[in-house]
């Protein structure tokens, strides 16, 4: 017998989403009829299973901002679990929602679904509006009967994905900050300052000191060549950010920032987390390994590490054990592969990858602090070793001539 995904109006008349087997879909409506419920679709699961109906093409678009998403999450969450209708809670989320881009996107889900579309055909339909871990979710959560459930596991997955994004932006924001701060002085300093000083300074003929001479020699040909060099640097730096759009460049810096000290080990430890996080997700909305893992591995951002992570899946479905498949990719920490491991042997998987997430999460908190405790007097280091150098550049012939006054006075 088949399963089929049928999407029925009860007599109450709400709508809802159920698996039925039959051995075929017109048996299954006559059954669903027989039993009361108004029958608006009957779907067969496809042959490739989950992860190919949660691949449902659609056009290329931007998707939903993060808070926005998880807004609506929560509040569809509640809803659902208020008993409201799926097709009622859409609408007056929709009618509230402050974003446009998810208002327009939640207008056509709930055309979608007034046409019979489960939700999670509906929200496929989008394409890469909606990460393919939400959809995945959603549609085992019709499947389980249990929407709202796999709902809250997905909005606390979300919350904590968005809150470690919110510390690493406020972690990384003073150095950033200072480095602009101290770029914009050296560029004052020679390209205004020591200009006006040079008339100055014509005076002493060879007898500048070295360092002086050197400041003069770099700012002259910095200020003599700006307009060329300016529009150089420009188009420079515009070519290198659009050969790190491409998927070689991306790759190339990618496996560069994970050689850096510190940063290599914190984008491990933040993939880790994010991979088991998303995977316990999948699993526990009922979505078997395989299609699980092929669906969470796509929230390893890191582009090298998701290549390395593409031997994994083969390893699985050849009927390797899955700490097995996870050690051949030759990325994850140790002691992440060591819990992973009694987690599958002692059948508490997705307990265990909870906990792998949430210890991440915590070792990636420390191991940021340490960068950005490192980086902010690594800045100010060496950007105040270049002003103090091009200070002296100015003072030092001053302080000369007033030193050698007295004597040629004499």
């Amino acid at each position: 017998m088949a399963e089929f995904i049928c999407r029925l109006g009860t007599p109450g008349g709400e709508i809802v989403t159920r698996t039925v087997e039959a051995m075929a879909a017109n048996e299954a409506r006559t059954r669903l009829e027989r039993e009361g419920f108004k029958v608006f679709a009957i779907t067969p699961p496809k042959a490739e299973g989950l992860t190919s109906f949660t691949r449902t093409s659609g056009p290329a678009r931007s998707r939903v901002k993060a808070n926005d998403f998880l807004l609506f999450n929560q509040q569809l969450a509640a809803l659902l679990r208020a008993g409201i209708p799926i097709l009622q809670a859409i609408t007056m989320l929709r009618r509230r929602a402050t974003s446009v881009r998810l208002r327009v996107v939640l207008e056509e889900v709930e055309a979608a679904i007034r046409g019979g579309a489960a939700l999670s055909q509906a929200f496929a339909a989008q394409g890469a509006t909606f990460p393919r871990i939400y959809t995945a979710s959603i549609l085992a959560g019709e499947r389980s009967g249990a929407l709202d459930e796999v709902l809250s596991r997905y909005v606390t997955y979300m919350r904590r994905s968005v809150g470690l994004r919110r510390k690493i932006r406020g972690a990384l924001a003073y150095p950033a900050f200072l480095l602009v701060a101290c770029l914009g002085m050296v560029i004052f300093l020679t390209t205004f300052v020591v200009p006006r000083m040079s008339d100055l300074f014509a005076g002493f003929g060879n007898d500048l000191p070295t360092v002086t001479q050197i400041v003069l020699g770099l700012s002259n040909w910095l200020t003599g060549n700006l307009f060329w060099f300016a529009p150089l640097v420009i188009i420079g730096s515009a070519a290198i950010f659009i050969w790190s759009r491409t998927p070689a460049g991306s790759l190339t810096i990618d496996r560069s920032t994970l050689r850096l000290p510190l940063v290599g080990k914190l984008l491990i430890q933040m993939s880790t987390a994010q991979a088991a996080r998303s995977l316990a997700t999948l699993l526990a909305g009922g979505i078997p390994l395989v299609e699980s893992w092929e669906i969470a591995a796509e929230s390893i951002t890191n582009l090298e590490l998701r290549r390395r992570s593409s031997a994994i899946l083969p390893l699985i479905r050849e009927g390797r054990s899955f700490t097995e498949s996870l050690e051949a990719a030759s990325w994850m920490p140790e002691l992440a592969l060591d819990m992973i491991g009694i987690g599958e042997r002692s059948g508490s998987l997705r307990e265990m990858l909870d906990e792998v997430a949430t210890f991440y999460d915590a070792e990636s908190e420390v191991r940021l602090e340490q960068l950005t405790t490192t980086l902010e007097p690594a800045i100010l280091v060496v950007m105040g070793g270049v002003v103090v150098v091009i200070l002296l550049a100015i003072y030092l012939p001053i302080i000369k001539s007033i030193s050698n006054g007295p004597t040629m006075r004499h």
